[in-house]
């Protein structure tokens, strides 16, 4: 698609890459991005079996791909392009809750919360009773049938399956969340931010591992950047593993979520008050799926922090912790690959972040919000990361925007 063909934002969105090899549209402006991400965008865009790179706003530097980008290959797949959270993602529900129903002091909600999803690197003692959650039955029917897909995953991690049956329904660490929200009208939603937790990880890892020592990835400009190719075992091998991983953090943040509402359900049952909730809205933002083109043009596309934003898909795009959350609905834009950003995006790294300030600034910048204050999570401090409302505005032609939500509990690993 040429960049003729298409109608700029406001914002004179997008741009091109200069350098670029295949067309790489930006939702930013190249001055304003750090030259690493740049120089990894250009490098991602020279490999010989990219169609197209997608820049979203939220735009940084990231292990191996850069975040906040979209990549469109034909007959390959890049592992790292991923990411080795497959399958992240956000989920959030509307209540019947309005802000006058909830009391003064949060501390104790965020308590419960707490002790009921594990957070950082804590898991359950067993695997949660999915029927008890009414996680049996609908999209998340099945369970037998998925665990059964363990048997056929890489055989490097064969002895985590204990484990990844205990961190289902759990959080996290990083820049992982459990939120209780707001709407402009009062209304209180439910938010949550996490992906496939250490299974995950350890099967991108290994994947990445075997793509690097393929003869034709060795002469690459970035080796983190090796393909797997259509035809080939081991794309097969990936996309199977990958698909399982995706799916697992589908339902690790459906099976958090209807705990998360069990915890509300019952600290507002105490007060006489009965809670209903509305349709959850779930997308993935670390993942791959084939999409195709108006010409016909089939296309494998990997989104490492990008949300899917079809025509009338709905979708969420979060802060930091304390500076909300945004529900969103695509436009459909075949310009972007029917894309959108998924965060405000990080404008400094983790380590600069707990150079730059204090716990005294993550209390300051997180005034109003009941969530920890502490030095374990100062790098995630609003400041470390951009401004979001300017990051959706720089995105107009992709989304429209539905609800913006404002933090009052946020839980963090």
């Amino acid at each position: 698609m040429s960049t003729t063909e298409l109608t700029k934002n406001g914002h004179g969105f997008p741009m091109a890459l200069p350098g670029a090899g295949a067309e790489t549209l930006m939702w930013a402006d190249p001055a304003d991005v750090e030259p690493q991400a740049l120089d990894q965008l250009r490098n991602i865009s020279r490999l010989p079996w990219v169609h197209g790179v997608r820049v979203m706003p939220d735009v940084h530097l990231g292990k191996g791909a850069t975040v906040g980008s979209v990549v469109a290959m034909r007959d390959a797949v890049s592992p790292a392009a991923v990411g080795v959270d497959i399958g992240c993602g956000m989920q959030a529900v509307r209540t019947s809750l309005t802000q006058d129903d909830l009391p003064d002091d949060l501390r104790p909600l965020r308590l419960d919360v707490e002790r009921t999803i594990p957070v950082g690197f804590r898991a359950h003692k067993s695997a949660p009773d999915v029927r008890a959650l009414g996680l049996d039955h609908g999209r998340f029917a099945g369970w037998k049938a998925f665990w059964k897909g363990f048997e056929d995953l890489h055989p490097g991690v064969k002895d985590r399956e204990r484990k990844s049956m205990e961190q289902m329904g759990s959080l996290g660490g990083g820049n992982h969340f459990i939120e209780l929200t707001t709407d402009e009208s009062g209304q209180v939603w439910l938010m949550l931010h996490s992906g496939s937790r250490n299974i995950g990880k350890e099967i991108a890892d290994r994947h990445i591992g075997e793509a690097k020592g393929l003869d034709h990835n060795l002469d690459l400009p970035d080796r983190d950047l090796a393909v797997f190719l259509a035809g080939s075992a081991q794309m097969d091998a990936y996309l199977r593993d990958l698909y399982w991983a995706q799916e697992y953090a589908s339902r690790n943040r459906a099976v958090m979520m209807a705990l998360f509402q069990a915890v509300v359900a019952r600290a507002f049952a105490a007060q006489g008050l009965e809670v209903t909730f509305g349709e959850q809205i779930s997308a993935h933002h670390n993942y791959v799926a084939t999409e195709t083109l108006s010409d016909g043009t089939e296309l494998i596309v990997t989104r490492k922090g990008a949300i899917r934003a079809g025509a009338g898909e709905y979708g969420l795009i979060p802060g930091s912790m304390g500076t909300g959350s945004y529900v969103v609905k695509g436009h459909g834009s075949e310009a972007s690959y029917w894309s959108a950003s998924h965060g405000a995006g990080r404008k400094m790294s983790r380590n600069k972040a707990k150079r730059t300030f204090t716990v005294e600034d993550l209390a300051a910048q997180t005034a109003g919000v009941e969530c920890r204050k502490d030095a374990g999570v100062v790098d995630e401090i609003p400041g470390a990361y951009k401004d979001l409302d300017a990051v959706v505005e720089a995105q107009s032609d992709l989304v429209e925007v539905v609800a913006r939500l404002t933090t009052l509990m946020c839980v963090k690993g």
